[in-house]
């Protein structure tokens, strides 16, 4: 694995003060002095109980919510994101022509038979046929649309992809195809994920690395078989333990 570096993320608190529109209530601290790095191709996993902060931590990594203390440093360009519900991020008002074209449009680079290519050639890499092109996302079936939500993070060439939760509202049979394409296009195309899920056993299947978080801190980390087969912390032994 190449050790350059794809994210660093240093010593990170960040929260929320609630009391609507000036925000003056009390504040809640979601993470807490929060390190660890991606290295470049690496797929690392995040897991933890619903609520302990990887949400936070994966806006917080995007911009979306600045952090109170330490930094986040990129080494990319355009790290991008991988949602849980892709019928919910892809807009229904529009094909998938137009929904992978929109970003190299605002970018403004390209011109329309150059964006036309770089969809086509998206579209192969995602393992979707080229009829999928003039669908909406009604249209197509959960597999589909989460191959579209995919091709739609890589339009624009990032090396660093968040995937939050990206196959938890799949059956099995489609968890496992979708997982095997983020393993090819890790391969393939050199891309480093933050992959955030509550499934040990999907994370099992798919990461290099683990970071297990409880009350918006990572209290362990490590590679993946060690850590599964010699768990130090009472946390991970009981993540463990229920997944099994």
């Amino acid at each position: 694995m190449n050790e350059e570096l794809a994210l660093s993320v240093r010593h990170v608190t960040s929260g929320y003060r609630g009391g609507g529109l000036f925000h003056r209530g009390e504040y809640q601290e979601i993470l807490h002095d929060v390190t660890f790095d991606v290295q470049a191709g690496e797929i690392l996993g995040l897991v933890g109980e619903s609520g302990t902060g990887k949400t936070t931590l994966a806006r917080t990594i995007l911009g979306m919510v600045q952090p109170d203390a330490g930094e986040v440093i990129h080494y990319t360009k355009r790290p991008q994101m991988i949602f849980q519900d892709p019928y919910s991020s892809l807009n229904p008002a529009h094909t998938v022509a137009w929904t992978l074209e929109e970003p190299l449009r605002i970018y403004g680079k390209y011109d329309a038979s150059e964006r036309r290519r770089r969809v086509r050639e998206i579209l192969e890499r995602v393992e979707l046929p080229e009829e999928c092109l003039e669908a909406k996302p009604a249209e197509l079936s959960g597999g589909q649309r989460q191959r579209v939500s995919i091709a739609t993070a890589l339009i624009q060439r990032p090396k660093f992809l968040i995937a939050d939760e990206p196959v938890s509202a799949l059956d099995v049979t489609i968890q496992a195809q979708i997982l095997a394409l983020l393993k090819k296009l890790n391969r393939e195309l050199g891309l480093s994920y933050l992959f955030i899920s509550h499934d040990l056993n999907v994370v099992y299947q798919l990461c290099h690395r683990v970071l297990v978080m409880q009350g918006g801190r990572i209290v362990e980390q490590g590679d993946v078989d060690e850590l599964f087969d010699h768990p130090k912390e009472a946390y991970t032994k009981q993540l463990l333990a229920a997944a099994e």
